[in-house]
């Protein structure tokens, strides 16, 4: 049966419900949600003289619940004009509106009977075939289709999103005994291609695999916490980035989720496990049973492990409370000689490594986790799952965890980690004993760059079904053609190559141009063409700026000269090469990365692309042929029906906010991205392939090099006159400081193609050389190298 998915309601307008309707709305959904016909008028109500018969009463709900998502940071939509696909409704009067509906999804309160109540009704006005699921994080599926017809349960099944939906990539699908296998199918690949989701199959057991496995690691730690007498804030500088996990770590996480949540999945697992080897470790502690009563749920009571304040002088301070005396104080900064020397390797796995050989407190923690965390996912298997790379996925697309529990174990060692465990006192399932008297060593492994899992069922390795739909760069590194210190050239098969670098934060320097280059020379002798990406947690968040601080610094203005040139010169390389070139950046992709962006052939942005021109926040303008790239857009935008300075104006105001486009959607209405040429891939994981497959289709239409133009129309004087006045204004209302107007007007001057007493025609080259000298002359300002070197100090630009 071939399925389209046109509308789907929504049915619960909560926290998540809204925020799930907005995610659907930003693919291009249709969306029904509703929710309860209020009981009562609220005071306003009261004051307008409205009654409980008015739409606007009975949808008031609804209308807040979806307001208030809308309003939230960061936003549940890709672009606000996705929120017009949205209608709303109430259960009483438009639940028989789901008739027109392709999927019913139920996201009400955590109760079965409700949840069986709200299916009843969707019994009787579902269309036969329609498909019906359940957002329940924790009530076995199977319990709430009792009762129901065999076509609503060949349709039912299970569908946890995570919260917020839009930013965390899991989605479990929990079948039943009654659901119709290719209802699974169709979920398990719509999740992933439309809605960019890691879909993760799982069993019909207490919180599934992520909250069974998470949850349990929360607890662990609150364990540990009390055997080894740390305090939150070490806890949480020990499991956030250090070991590849979020900046909320472990408390702050709890704050942020919900400690009543928290602890109500503890529970949950504790009453309904009762064969869990680790159960005790879900016993809620006297001092998180004494929070709940105290109400100290975290964010959403303004309270929890910890709490924001205004300290002297009305600052903002954060609060951390302590544990035994239930009382909050001052946040301390933990030091630890074993992460002092662990947090100079910059490689996670080697990382991980050296972090468990500490012979501190730390180290100890770290091998007690550890250990614990292996334990217990070796015996999960095949309660919760069958395989254990969903173990993996659900945990890094619904935790942030950098790599998997079972990842993490082969970074260890697993023969040599599972001897230390057993010395410690930590027992593993007997199929990790016998995956090792096989031969096997880890539970991963590369093969003809393909990723294989050990198959605990058959005793062998397989490979990740659906894995031929995803490229991971570093499966290639036996195909590797080129490489330099910072960047690694594969050939990614198809006679097409794939560029990544790995440098901090994914910055731009003297050798990733270089790479980007020689890569291009390359795919022009024997390649149909390149790809440019990587599988960091940025693409890149632009030029190295230190190393222009250095230069401006000691007025090494030959040398910075040369530096621009060089990145103008790569960005033109890469535009004028003579095989397709296609960038696939994801997350940050800022400055000098929107600029090679700008200039590719194609951009396959992920759906989350932060991408934007930001050097005006550093007392700058783009100099790697962004400023230039934006004026020739302009002058082709130009229409006749309206000033022409229009078009120029909203280019420049684009440059001289540095705004930052908050989705790949949104990218296009900056026009950074092209619509109806560069392509938005949902799932941030497909996107190296479908960049792979534009390359293909370029080079076998009959790719040919473009020519540089020499037509760009610039305004001159007419246009500069009219920034200048803007910029002043901007000035006199104190939006602007006195450097923002000196900088502005160097943006200005190049995009109107400087000080011309009439509109010209110029070239690309003009513009860049006239990029080129702005951005020189602002390198010698005081004022840009003091937010420069504020930004180098990892805070904000000063303005000044």
């Amino acid at each position: 049966m071939k399925r389209i998915i046109k509308k789907v309601a929504v049915l619960g307008s909560g926290v998540m419900g809204s925020r799930i309707a907005c995610h659907f709305a930003g693919i291009g959904v249709q969306v029904l949600l509703l929710d309860m016909v209020p009981k009562d008028l609220n005071d306003a109500e009261k004051a307008k003289g409205q009654n409980l018969e008015q739409k606007s009463v009975r949808n008031r709900i609804v209308n807040e619940a979806l307001a208030a998502a809308v309003k939230s940071n960061p936003s549940p939509l890709y672009t606000k004009d996705a929120l017009k696909k949205i209608s709303v409704g109430n259960f009483t009067d438009n639940m028989k509106d789901i008739s027109s509906c392709d999927w019913v999804m139920e996201v009400v309160v955590e109760r079965l009977d409700i949840k069986q109540q709200i299916f009843a009704q969707v019994e009787d006005f579902r269309k036969p075939g329609t498909l019906v699921t359940s957002n329940t994080s924790g009530i076995p599926i199977h319990l709430m289709a009792n009762g129901r017809s065999d076509d609503f349960k060949k349709h039912f099944c299970g569908t946890h999103f995570f919260n917020p939906p839009r930013y965390l990539r899991l989605l479990e699908i929990i079948p039943t005994p009654f659901t119709d296998p290719e209802v699974v199918s169709f979920l398990m690949n719509y999740g992933d291609l439309y809605l960019g989701k890691t879909t993760v199959l799982c069993k019909d057991t207490p919180a599934f695999i992520a909250n069974r496995i998470g949850v349990y690691g929360i607890m662990a730690i609150f364990g540990l916490v009390e055997k080894l007498g740390l305090n939150i804030d070490e806890v949480d500088s020990l499991t956030g980035p250090l070991i590849g996990r979020p900046k909320s770590a472990t408390f702050r996480t709890a704050d942020v989720v919900g400690i009543d949540t928290l602890v109500k999945v503890a529970k949950g697992v504790y009453d309904n496990c009762e064969n869990d080897e680790a159960r005790q470790t879900f016993v809620i502690p006297a001092w998180l049973e004494k929070m709940v009563t105290n109400n100290w749920l975290g964010d959403k009571t303004g309270q929890g492990f910890f709490k924001k304040t205004k300290g002297k002088g009305g600052e903002k301070e954060i609060l951390t409370l302590n544990l035994h005396t239930m009382e909050y104080g001052p946040r301390t900064r933990p030091k630890f000689a074993t992460v002092e020397t662990a947090k100079l390797v910059d490689d996670l796995k080697t990382r991980l490594k050296a972090l468990c050989q500490g012979t501190d407190k730390a180290g100890e923690f770290f091998r007690q986790f550890h250990y614990g965390l292996f334990s217990y996912i070796s015996h999960r298997i095949p309660e919760i799952s069958d395989e254990i790379y969903r173990v993996d996925d659900a945990m890094m697309a619904g935790f942030g965890w950098e790599i998997g529990a079972f990842e993490s174990w082969d970074a260890l060692g697993v023969e040599s980690s599972v001897k230390k465990m057993k010395e410690a006192g930590f027992k593993v399932a007997p199929w990790v004993d016998e995956m090792l008297q096989s031969g096997a060593k880890t539970f991963f492994k590369v093969e003809n760059a393909k990723r294989l899992y050990y198959d605990v069922s058959t005793k062998s390795y397989k490979e990740i079904p659906g894995a031929d739909t995803f490229i991971v760069m570093k499966n290639f590194e036996n195909q590797t053609v080129w490489k330099n210190s910072a960047c690694r050239l594969y050939n990614l098969g198809d006679d097409v190559l794939g560029l990544e670098w790995n440098t901090k934060m994914g910055s731009i320097g003297g050798e990733v141009l270089e790479a980007i280059q020689k890569s291009i020379s390359i795919a022009e002798e024997k390649y149909r063409g390149l790809v440019i990406a990587n599988e960091g947690q940025n693409f890149s968040a632009g030029a190295n700026v230190g190393m222009i601080f250095m230069l401006a610094i000691e007025q090494e203005y030959d040398e910075l000269d040369m530096a621009i040139r060089m990145f103008q010169n790569t960005m033109m390389r890469a535009r004028y090469s003579a095989v397709p070139v296609v960038v696939a950046p994801h997350a940050l992709a800022l400055g000098g990365a929107c600029e090679l962006s700008l200039h590719s052939d194609k951009v396959c942005a992920a759906a989350e692309t932060y991408i934007g021109l930001v050097e005006l926040g550093v007392g700058l303008i783009p100099g790697g042929g962004g400023t230039k790239e934006f004026t020739l857009r302009a002058a082709d935008e130009m229409h006749e029906d309206e000033p022409e300075t229009i078009t120029l104006k909203n280019r420049f105001l684009t440059i001289a906010t540095a705004k930052v486009a908050t989705s790949g959607f949104e990218a296009y209405e900056l026009g950074i991205l092209r619509k109806g040429h560069d392509e938005i891939v949902i799932n941030q994981g497909r996107r190296i392939l479908e960049a792979k497959r534009s390359v293909i289709e370029m080079f076998d239409s009959g790719y040919t090099t473009p020519v540089q133009r020499k037509d760009v129309k610039v305004l001159g004087r007419s246009a500069l006159g009219a920034l200048y006045s803007g910029i002043h204004a901007m000035w006199r209302a104190n939006y602007a400081t006195d450097h923002d107007v000196v900088v502005a007007k160097k943006l200005a001057y190049v995009m109107c193609g400087g000080d011309l007493t009439e509109p010209s025609l110029v070239s690309e080259q003009y513009l860049l050389d006239l990029e080129r000298e702005a951005f020189l002359s602002l390198c010698g300002e005081k004022k840009t190298l003091e937010r420069i070197q504020s930004v180098l100090k990892g805070g904000k630009p000063v303005r000044n």
